[in-house]
């Protein structure tokens, strides 16, 4: 089952590299390409993916070090650019981590056919929601849960959670799988699945470790599907995602050597650090649109 789930990831990284290369070169021959440097463009797509191999979302990241090098892609073009630029290196994690991390292949298989459902058949369901309070709502639920997990943490003992499992079973596995379908369908509104489906994972009793392939897995089939659609319509600068990819690449695996080599423990700070990071994220958005509307008032 792993194995066909690796076969599946790299058919689409063979997709995804023919279609950015193919546009990239039609681009080129019409002098259509942006005039963008490649060393600044790599540069964000490293430090972006080598923060996301961590589990800190390389979309922020890159659009902060694009904002700070002053790049010139324009905010329009950012969902295009950022969902074709960063989905050869999310496969790349996936793949890594398939292998470097062992997890239940029923558990795994079924997270990320649920997250794929989640943004298909969610998607209509997702887009008729209001934006904000999905924001306060997820944001404040990760802060609790963050703080548990915090609460767990050795040298702290409070309230011991979390556990060593590689999988969900009965109906754990249920609650897993049906949240992972919901965290799919929030992608579509821009709401990341990193950090709830990490939570979710540790939560339900499984090692912290054990996150990182779900849901890089899951991120590794959605985003492909996106990003074809995205090269299809012709509106992203292709110079510039090109060289994310590859600088996305080259940052995954600096990133997996150092993971790699983390204690468990160090592994259980980090998921804290993402989480409450999200949350942070969420609530600074949702209380930020709250505050225009009543300025608008």
């Amino acid at each position: 089952m792993i194995n066909l789930i690796r076969i599946i990831l790299l058919s689409f990284t063979g997709m995804q590299g023919f279609l950015m290369i193919s546009d990239y070169s039609k681009a080129k021959r019409e002098n259509r390409l942006e005039d963008e440097s490649c060393v600044k463009a790599g540069i964000a797509g490293m430090v972006g993916n080598f923060f996301d191999t961590l589990g800190v979302s390389s979309f922020a990241v890159i659009i902060a070090m694009g904002k700070a090098m002053k790049m010139k892609f324009k905010d329009k073009e950012l969902p295009a650019m950022l969902n074709i630029s960063c989905a050869i290196p999310n496969i790349t994690e996936a793949l890594i981590f398939l292998t470097a991390i062992e997890v239940d292949p029923t558990t795994l298989v079924s997270m990320l056919i649920a997250a794929g459902m989640g943004s298909y058949i969610g998607a209509g369901i997702v887009e008729k929601l209001d934006e904000k309070k999905i924001q306060l709502a997820m944001g404040i639920a990760l802060f609790i849960t963050a703080s548990v997990i915090f609460m767990g943490l050795p040298w702290v003992n409070l309230l011991p959670v979390g556990g060593e499992s590689i999988g969900l079973y009965g109906s754990k596995l249920f609650i897993g799988v049906t949240l992972n379908f919901i965290y799919g369908a929030l992608m579509t509104a821009g709401i990341g699945l990193y950090a709830p489906c990490m939570a979710t994972t540790y939560i339900l009793g499984m090692s912290p470790k054990c996150a990182f392939p779900i849901m890089m897995g899951s991120c590794a089939v959605l985003m492909p599907i996106a990003s074809t659609r995205f090269i299809k319509d012709g509106h992203y600068p292709r110079k510039t995602s090109l060289w994310i990819t590859i600088g996305g690449v080259v940052g995954v695996f600096a990133a997996a050597y150092i993971f790699n080599s983390m204690p468990m423990n160090m592994v259980k700070v980090l998921c804290v650090f993402v989480i409450y990071y999200t949350s942070y994220g969420m609530l600074k958005k949702a209380l930020k649109r709250e505050e225009n509307k009543l300025i608008e008032a």
